[in-house]
This record gives structure tokens, C-alpha cells and sequence, in this order.
């Protein structure tokens, strides 16, 4: 298992960023690599993003030195979405069958997770996020037939789109791990307008379902001065919570959002309107 740190930012810092600082301090390119669980644990809430993709192999979650934990799941939380082939996940002396575009939520305290592919040309792809947990909840598989689903936006303004709630307070008990899936519709391509931010929660993005030769844009930023970062496919972004977190794709795309922080109220936000934005 590898586990880059990446620290965290003063907004005031941030302004300052040329384009591959950005890159540097936010986006995680490779989120899956085969045969290998590739993590990253953020300063931000000390969130870790990241990826799992068994090929050849089963892959065991170890734990790492950052962590000070016997096993990884010590003192946290863990939310899995595959976006890959069928998995199957040993947990805690259980399994779970995952297919494409279901969740798994993993409790505190849940040892010896392995993660295995059911047909190897066809991998399993499990996006990972995880946080840190006080207390105990039940591990539980989420479909998006179980999930909390709201349709938002408008052809008109180019963000139609499907939010699927998975892992959240309405659906699943977490301590403050939030996880859910948002697809735009054909011809729709902004997320998240209009922007906000959230002082209360950090979060992170992956954008996976984007078509070969076609790429996301990104935003971030203090919402008075905003940058951006131009991502490819199964890319990942970490967003402090400062930051605003939308983005606009030359297609149609879908994306996971997982978040951690004090407040599990998916509706507190601190809304910026696009008239508003520099």
C-alpha cells in the first residue's frame, strides 16, 4: 500500500499557486494503479482519497506508519464505490458482493479487508475515501436502488443532473463520512451551480465516466478569486473548506463527492451565485 501526506493550505497561500503548485497540492491523478491500493491522506479533516485495484491479485488493507494504528480502520471510517468491474470484499470476517456503482460503508474497528476483482479482465476499480471515526457503526452495503435520490438543475442551464445520496445521515449511520454520486445528464456539463462553500466540512472529487478526448475543468478557490484545474478521467480533487467545488466538462461526466467534517447536515452551505464569482 502506498499513502502520499499532502498538507494543508492558508487560502492566502493558495492565491499565489502558479498552475503546477495547484496541481501539486490538490489534484490525484492516479487514482488506481493495478494490483495496488494507492492512497492519499489529506491534512484537510485528515481525510484519505484514494483508489484499489485488484488485477492479479487480492489486495489487503495494511496499515501505515502515518496512521500510528495496528490495523487501518483503528480510530476510522471507510466508504468504498466501485467504479470497475464486479468486487468482492472480505471485511470483518464477512463478504460483500460490489458492483458497479455501489457503495460499501466499513465501521470503525473492522479488521482484515481484502479487496479481489470476480473476473480479472474486467477489474474492480473501488474508490476509497476514509475519516477519522469515534465511535462504531454497522458495516453495510448501499446500492443506488437504497440510495436518497434528488434530480437538480435544467437543460436550459446546462446542469441537469442525478444526485444519488449513498452513504449519508438519511440513508446509513456515519460518524462523519459522507459519500454520494452525481451523473449529468447528455448535453448538460456544470456541477454544483450554483457554488458554495462550507466552513463546517472539507471535500474531495472524482470524476470518472468522462469520454476518451474530452476533459473537466475544475474550480476551486476563494469564491473572490477562483482557480482552476483541468482533469482527466478517474481523477481525483481535494477541496478545503474554504474552497468553492464545481466544475465544467467538454461532455457529460459523473462524479463522487465524499466529504468529512463537524456537520452531517448534507444542506449546509454557504451558496455563491455565479453573478458573484471573480
Amino acid at each position: 500500500m502506498k499513502l502520499e501526506l499532502r498538507y494543508a493550505a492558508h487560502p492566502k497561500d493558495v492565491k499565489t499557486y502558479d498552475t503546477e503548485r495547484l496541481r501539486k497540492e490538490f489534484l490525484i491523478e492516479n487514482v488506481f494503479i493495478a494490483d495496488e491500493i494507492s492512497l492519499v491522506y489529506s491534512m484537510y479533516d485528515r481525510y484519505i482519497v484514494g483508489g484499489a485495484m485488484p488485477v492479479r491479485k487480492e489486495l489487503k488493507l495494511e496499515t501505515s506508519d502515518e496512521l500510528k494504528a495496528e490495523q487501518f480502520l483503528d480510530r476510522r471510517e471507510m466508504g468504498i464505490i466501485n467504479v470497475g468491474g464486479d468486487a468482492v470484499i472480505d471485511a470483518g470476517g464477512k463478504t460483500y458482493k460490489i458492483g458497479f456503482k455501489d457503495a460499501l460503508y466499513l465501521g470503525k474497528g473492522i479488521r482484515d479487508v481484502i479487496f479481489k476483482s470476480a473476473d480479472t479482465k474486467n477489474p474492480a476499480k473501488l474508490y476509497i475515501n476514509s475519516a477519522p471515526a469515534h465511535h462504531t457503526y454497522p458495516s453495510k452495503k448501499i446500492t443506488l436502488a437504497d440510495a436518497e435520490v434528488v434530480v437538480l438543475g435544467n437543460p436550459e442551464s446546462s446542469n441537469h443532473r442525478t444526485v444519488s445520496k449513498l452513504l449519508v445521515n438519511s440513508v446509513i449511520e456515519t460518524c462523519q463520512l459522507q459519500m454520494g454520486m452525481t451523473e449529468l445528464k447528455t448535453g448538460s456539463v456544470w456541477n454544483t451551480m450554483p457554488v458554495h462553500t462550507h466552513n463546517r466540512r472539507m471535500e474531495a472529487y472524482f470524476y470518472f465516466e468522462v469520454p476518451a478526448k474530452q476533459a473537466i475543468c475544475h474550480f476551486m478557490g476563494d469564491p473572490d478569486e477562483t482557480r482552476h484545474i483541468w482533469m482527466k478521467n478517474e481523477q481525483a480533487v481535494l477541496s478545503p473548506s474554504w474552497s468553492i467545488h464545481s466544475a465544467a466538462g467538454t461532455s457529460n461526466y459523473t462524479f463522487i463527492w465524499g466529504m468529512a467534517g463537524e456537520n452531517l447536515d448534507y444542506g449546509d452551505m454557504d451558496v455563491r451565485y455565479p453573478d458573484s464569482l471573480k
